[in-house]
């Protein structure tokens, strides 16, 4: 039987003329045109997608584009007080030194106990987010940086100052994982927003360093950490005015993009059995562990290297905002080599130039050499940590990518304490000397971990 109707319109504007005319079975068809119907837009409350909110928009709009531009702008004034809060630390050492009595291994307790932090609050970001949404979670990291910076401004006692350091680690690694997993599972020029997200980084690493080599040489060299605080503070109000508490489904539904779902999800044990046993999420972590921990040990420890065995004066802090600075021009500046060549190719030659341009800092006895050496090996650097994010997002699976993001970027930022810390403990045995050969050992490790991770994602049945 075909059934022809030549149009469907309003049933109550059609009463009359469908009781008078009811149609006629048989060979008579009803043709429906599908132009003539409305498709109703599947509702963002759909239980299919709960996570959505009713104020979701479409991506072409522009209030979506705008407010899409506000969290990206966000998220990257978090990550300059990442990058400020490691760019700090190096110009004020000796400083802490002299204050406080204590030699190399004994000042490096601020790396270990930043490093507990760090691994701490990767740990627990899973676990958080899925308890409290992304939001909140990126509050609460604020929030402790700003306790944080409170402890450390008043030069307390050691243990105190020490105790700081334990709660800015827990705070940045939460942050930290959230800005990095939320710019990861955007879909559209992610590559490029990773880039410029850790070109932020390095800006505010960049500037620190020009700012606490001239507290060092106050009485109250402390109080650097008040212009800390006040760029933690402002932190923490952009993020509650810009993510308002909202779980990250919700943020990306705001700007149009839909969250990921899969019906893997949810199988296989709790999320974070699945994530601990992909093999790729541990060879990057480590490779992002050790390369961090080489960025922040170069950047922090430089200016004790260069005023020891260089003859560096007191403006020698400056060498480590042209790391820094150096760092920021590579993540920009090398965006099309990285298209040309390939990104995992990239890493591979950036790494191995650094390598070249360390031992020249190593085995050349010159100040300004070493100086400009240095600001190369940053911009060589510079692109390595968002390749290697990007890449984590092609190779890892989508359901789980904020989670294993984060705890990359969490588990990696560990790395900012550990090799400063063993850094400090070698130079407490064989002098600050011992630098060079454990960064250009350690860059080698990059090296041979990046040649194990692999290129193209696994298939999960």
């Amino acid at each position: 039987m075909n059934i022809e109707l030549s149009k469907v319109s309003s049933p109550i504007a059609n009463h009359d003329r469908l009781s008078a005319a009811p149609p006629v079975l048989g060979d008579t068809s009803l043709k429906i045109q599908a132009a003539d119907i409305e498709t109703v837009p599947r509702d963002v409350d759909d239980p299919q997608n709960n996570s959505a909110p009713r104020t979701a928009v479409s991506a072409s709009t522009p209030a979506s584009r705008r407010l899409a531009r506000f969290q990206f702008a966000t998220l990257c004034w978090t990550l300059f007080l990442a990058g400020w809060n490691d760019g700090t630390t190096g110009p004020l050492l000796p400083r802490m030194q002299a204050v406080y009595h204590v030699g190399f291994t004994l000042v490096s307790l601020i790396f270990v106990f930043n490093c507990l932090g760090f691994v701490i609050g990767a740990g627990a970001n899973v676990w958080l987010t899925d308890r409290f949404g992304f939001g909140k979670v990126m509050i609460i990291g604020a929030v402790a940086q700003i306790i944080g910076y409170a402890l450390e401004a008043p030069a307390p006692p050691f243990p105190v100052f020490v105790a700081g350091y334990f709660v800015n680690g827990f705070g940045i690694a939460l942050q930290d994982a959230g800005a990095n997993g939320y710019v990861a599972s955007l879909k559209e020029n992610t590559s490029t927003k990773m880039g410029v997200l850790h070109a932020i980084y390095g800006v505010g690493a960049f500037a620190a360093p020009l700012v606490s080599t001239q507290f060092a040489e106050f009485h109250h060299w402390s109080f650097h950490y008040l212009i800390s605080l006040g760029i933690a503070l402002s932190n923490s109000v952009l993020l509650i005015a810009v993510l308002r508490f909202k779980d990250q489904d919700t943020c990306l539904a705001e700007i149009g993009q839909a969250p990921v779902h899969n019906d893997t999800e949810g199988s296989g044990g709790s999320k974070y059995k699945q994530i601990f046993r992909l093999r790729a999420l541990h060879l990057i972590a480590f490779f992002i562990l050790i390369y961090v921990g080489v960025e922040v040990t170069l950047g922090g420890w430089i200016v004790t290297y260069v005023k020891d065995l260089r003859g560096g004066g007191a403006k020698s802090g400056y060498i480590a905002s042209g790391f820094f600075g150096g760092l920021t021009v590579g993540r920009v500046g090398l965006l099309w080599v990285n298209h040309k060549v390939g990104e995992r190719r990239a890493v591979f030659l950036y790494a191995v130039l650094a390598v070249a341009l360390e031992l020249v800092v190593w085995l050349v006895p010159s100040l300004i050499g070493g100086g400009i050496a240095v600001s190369f090996v940053g911009v060589l650097l510079g692109p390595i940590y968002p390749i290697v994010i990007n890449h984590a997002a092609r190779v890892l699976p989508p359901w789980l990518l904020t989670g294993c993001i984060g705890w990359i970027a969490g588990f990696g930022q560990a790395g900012s304490a550990f090799l400063p810390f063993v850094t400090g403990a070698v130079a407490g045995k064989v002098g600050i000397k011992g630098l060079q050969p454990l960064l250009v050992s350690m860059m080698g490790l990059m090296i041979g971990l990046w040649a194990f991770v692999p290129g193209a994602p696994h298939r999960v049945d």
